[in-house]
């Protein structure tokens, strides 16, 4: 169960060698692969397939070893049960191998079909996540996920399915203490708790699940589906858009910082908005937090909108800069695009009541209304139109100083 020290010291400094490419060959050459496969099969000490399973890690960073790795039918099976192993290291190393092959155009299709072919790599990804505290863990086995269902839509409805009939995985009867019923949504959503706090670039990647489950239809239901009817759902990323990220105490160009994992949430959002007619969901769709969370996240964008072009002057004549500067653009506009859908269609939803209550709670007022009416004219015509309405009934005073910005509201009322 445990290595002698020297071993240890011994077999470490291999595996920091390995990241050199002329060492990893020499590994290759001697069947390292094969020795480790004989280490799986036989070793109870969990440091020793730990750090074999890192040593291979190393050694697929080179595309000519990677393919040989990928290619190994029996070696790429017993990699795959390694994601059931119980010990944290040996799963953090496994995660890392597999994101490298995948990342790797030559070779992912090899493993996105392996994956596919082991519904056992769905139990135990899922157990991870709804059960690990390790969140180094969780984020290197969440990009695993995010990854394959960017590779590979068909598998991600199975693994969207998977949770759902219990036709499709292993049978309970092969295993008597075979995982709980996993369920992919609630599984995401308990890793998201636990990476939120300690580790943003996690949250992003979370976040970037959710968001791709929601290109298909199945996956919009799965995040709306009974019992909760997506509340959960609902509720932490509300949580996050309102109480943590781009908050009225942070500088604007904190929203740049923020563009990816505030698009990825504004989206779910958006899609559950949008697919929601229940009852229950009234009070979620009437929330005036929110909206005044999405008008700030548009008045900090026009902030650094404005500084990203003073920027670009400066740096004219270096060609990197401008085109991070270009890019930045392009993943700011994406934000902006889903915000202002968003926005307009709970907007729309709005009665006098609702509109009263932002009035008396600060989310809606002159400033806050112009920056929405600037950002949705002329695109949402209707829903600026439609909310002016239920706004004059509210306030015509308002209502009529926003008339006065904007003409094109008033030739139409």
């Amino acid at each position: 169960m445990e290595l002698d020290e020297e071993m240890e010291n011994d077999i470490c400094k291999v595996w920091d060698m390995s990241m050199d490419e002329d060492v990893a060959l020499f590994l290759q050459e001697f069947n390292a692969p094969d020795i480790f496969m004989g280490i799986f099969a036989k070793s109870k000490c969990p440091r020793l397939t730990e750090i074999c399973v890192g040593i291979l890690g190393n050694m697929a960073c080179f595309q000519d070893i990677c393919m040989s790795i990928s290619k190994d039918e029996n070696l790429g099976q017993v990699l795959l049960q390694r994601l059931c192993d119980s010990d944290s290291p040996t799963l953090l190393e496994t995660s890392r191998l597999l994101l490298t092959c995948l990342s790797q155009p030559e070779v992912a299709n090899i493993w996105v079909e392996r994956i596919r072919e082991n519904p056992s790599v769905y139990d135990c990804v899922c157990f991870i996540m709804s059960s690990s505290t390790n969140v180094e863990l969780l984020v290197k086995v969440g990009e695993v996920v995010d990854k394959l269902f960017d590779l590979d839509e068909e598998l991600m409805l199975n693994w969207i399915k998977n949770g759902t009939c219990p036709s499709v995985g292993p049978s309970v009867d092969d295993s008597p203490e075979e995982l709980p019923d996993f369920k992919i949504v609630p599984c995401i959503l308990e890793a998201a708790k636990q990476v939120r706090s300690d580790n943003p670039e996690g949250l992003d990647v979370y976040m970037h699940i959710l968001q791709l489950l929601t290109t298909v239809d199945e996956g919009i239901q799965a995040i709306v589906q009974v019992p909760d009817g997506g509340k959960e759902t609902w509720s932490l990323l509300y949580d996050l858009v309102c109480h943590e990220l781009c908050q009225p105490d942070d500088p604007p160009i904190i929203v740049q910082e923020q563009k990816t994992v505030l698009a990825s949430i504004l989206s779910v959002l958006s899609a559950m908005f949008a697919s929601q007619t229940e009852q229950e969901y009234t009070k979620m769709r009437k929330n005036m937090p929110l909206i005044g969370s999405l008008i700030r996240i548009l008045q900090y964008m026009e902030g650094c909108g404005k500084r990203a072009g003073d920027s670009s002057k400066e740096s004219e004549q270096e060609e990197t800069g401008t085109a991070d500067i270009n890019d930045e653009d392009f993943h700011l506009k994406i934000l902006k695009d889903i915000c202002c859908e968003l926005l307009s269609n709970m907007l729309q939803e709005l009665t006098k009541e609702n509109t009263l209550e932002g009035l008396q709670q600060g989310h809606l007022n002159e400033q806050t209304c112009s920056c929405a009416f600037q950002n949705l004219l002329p695109l949402y015509f209707a829903s600026v139109e439609s909310f002016l309405e239920v706004l004059r009934e509210a306030d015509q005073t308002l209502a009529d100083n926003l008339e006065k910005r904007f003409p094109s509201l008033k030739v139409h009322s």
